[in-house]
């Protein structure tokens, strides 16, 4: 296929900005790669790996695999190492990569918000437990994720997930992410526009397409045609959000550069209407912006955010519409923002009079038992099947409005619930150091075990508190748009010891009032002294709170001595 890297013709049509010294644009010029990301890369399509993993590596082992492969390639295919055992936060910035990979891999399989029927929650279950010592996780991409998986046995998860529709592709990498969709897209209510045409579409257009299988970096979608924005559109690098013009009817707003990581930005919106029909169309555009003027030189500087920080908004609408969609797109106002996201828990009625269910594991964790299991009870009462979350979560579509009490009882059964607690709905948490490599701290089990306490400490809390951990700055579990965000490192303890604990960030959101949570000067806890930290701070909030007030709102006016969980003094 052609070379796109020089689609546009920037300098005939449109000014673009030219940064004060050479960032790796390509469609400025600067092709030669200026790092070893992008000459792995440049050396090969990673897509190309897929067949090495097929036909040599699952054959010969792992000591088998090229270094160029493991730590870079395999990730276009959803495969990372994980964290060799042994090894404890002190050392995560302290080794080089290959002396904390294990011989096993994480493997991230891709949904990209459709609906999982029972075949394919088998299959998700039976990997887990064939391969992948029952281990699974659902993160907040709508992914599934195994740990300790063998390189001998890829080919034959691949088969199985093939047979129902799943992937691996591009799960990781420098390449289009797995996309996040409405749960609830074309049955809720309330729904403005069902987007899940355009998703499918977006897909087929994006994945195994070397046009897209070399971006400067990870690229983000999310795609919600539900007024509750429930894909968290704020921090993706592009996402599309229902809106209704005065006279063309629904479509889609354009949001575009958001991310969080180490430099936290909110994604720009255009105020702009977009058909269904002409997403797709748009989505490429977004991303042939950032694989032609993204920068490449610096991985921490390889964003659309930071293109975006640099060209402001309307340059970029500018570029987008002379230089890729050759066509100018209808001003719209972007739609009004709901108090908070939807997380579609419990039990609700869909417009065909069936009824979604919203349940909730612990942290996202559960198990290929729980999956399969969740296959038979779809099968059993006559769903259609599920959807995960952009919040670790999951939803069940089309269960009988007469079954939905009964159904709810046998989630309960294999450990989940559409009747959480506040603290298991609203909390979130990374991998953390039992298998991530970048990680410092615990963070599954360190956030179970809150849950649980906080369970009996708060059990009949009247709102709505998030709290998202996280195990290393680069927030996977959204730590600083969280109401309590917590992002691991080492601090020392009372004793000048040094263990686990975390920064705090307070008072973060998405929707009416985005915001990025309030960091406390020199503020640090420990991990074994969390559980009564987060009670002091919530129990000052329920004592010092304005009728109606949220979280968020009462940290930004709150004394800083309440905020750091110290007693008030009389």
């Amino acid at each position: 296929m052609p070379d796109l890297r020089f689609t546009p013709q920037a300098a005939q049509h449109t000014e673009i900005p030219r940064p004060k010294r050479a960032e790796g644009q390509w469609a400025l010029g600067y092709t030669e790669p200026l790092n070893k990301n992008e000459q792995s890369k440049k050396d090969d399509d990673p897509l190309n790996v897929r067949d090495r993993i097929l036909y040599t590596y699952s054959r010969r082992g792992f000591d088998s695999i090229d270094p160029a492969d493991l730590r870079g390639r395999f990730r276009w295919m959803g495969l990372y190492t994980q964290r060799a055992p042994g090894f404890d936060g002190g050392k995560t910035a302290q080794l080089e990569e290959e002396e904390l990979d294990d011989r096993f891999f994480m493997m991230r399989v891709r949904t990209d918000g459709a609906i999982l029927d029972a075949a394919a929650l088998r299959a998700l279950g039976e990997v887990s437990t064939t391969y992948g010592r029952n281990t699974a996780d659902i993160t907040d991409r709508n992914n599934i994720q195994y740990h300790w998986i063998e390189i001998e046995s890829v080919p034959a998860i691949w088969e199985r997930l093939e047979s129902v529709g799943l992937s691996t592709l591009e799960a990781c990498g420098d390449s289009p992410r797995p996309f996040l969709g409405s749960p609830v897209a074309g049955i809720a209510k309330d729904e403005i526009i069902d987007g899940s045409e355009a998703l499918a579409e977006i897909k087929r257009r994006a994945l195994d397409n070397p046009a897209f299988s070399n971006l400067p970096r990870k690229f983000k979608t999310a795609l919600t045609g539900h007024p509750s924005h429930d894909v968290a559109p704020e921090v993706n690098d592009v996402a599309f959000v229902g809106t209704v013009h005065p006279e063309h009817g629904p479509g889609f707003d354009l949001w575009v550069g958001g991310g969080l990581s180490t430099n936290p930005m909110l994604a720009h919106k255009l105020g702009v209407w977009i058909p269904l029909d002409e997403v797709a169309d748009a989505w490429e555009g977004v991303a042939g912006i950032f694989r032609d003027y993204g920068y490449r030189r610096l991985r921490s500087k390889a964003r659309l955010k930071f293109l975006l920080a640099d060209w402001g908004k309307d340059k970029f609408r500018e570029v987008l519409e002379n230089e890729y969609l050759h066509r100018s797109l209808v001003d719209n106002p972007s739609p009004e923002a709901p108090i908070a996201q939807g997380d579609h828990i419990g039990i609700h009625e869909q417009k065909d009079g069936r009824f979604y269910v919203g349940a909730a594991p612990v942290v996202g964790r559960i198990d290929g038992t729980t999956l399969s299991a969740l296959g038979d009870l779809v099968e059993r009462y006559g769903a259609r099947g599920a959807r995960l979350t952009a919040y670790q979560k999951l939803v069940v579509i089309g269960v009988a409005a007469e079954d939905t009490e009964a159904f709810a009882d046998d989630l309960e059964k294999i450990g989940l619930t559409a009747r959480p607690s506040n603290w298991r709905r609203s909390t979130m948490a990374c991998t953390g150091i039992e298998f991530c490599k970048l990680a410092i701290v615990d963070t599954k089990e360190r956030a179970r075990r809150l849950v649980t306490e906080l369970e009996k400490r708060f059990p009949d809390l009247d709102t709505d508190i998030s709290v998202n951990v996280n195990g290393c700055p680069n927030a996977c579990a959204r730590t600083q748009v969280a109401d309590i965000g917590l992002k691991g490192q080492l601090v020392m303890d009372a004793d000048g010891r040094q263990v686990e604990g975390f920064q705090v960030h307070l008072g973060g959101a998405l929707g009416l009032n985005p915001a990025m949570g309030r960091k406390l000067r020199a503020h640090k806890v420990t991990s074994a002294g969390l559980d009564d930290y987060v009670t002091a701070v919530v129990s000052a909030y329920l004592q010092d709170r304005t009728d109606g007030e949220r979280f968020a709102a009462w940290v930004a006016r709150a004394d800083e001595v309440l905020l750091r969980g110290e007693p008030v003094s009389a």
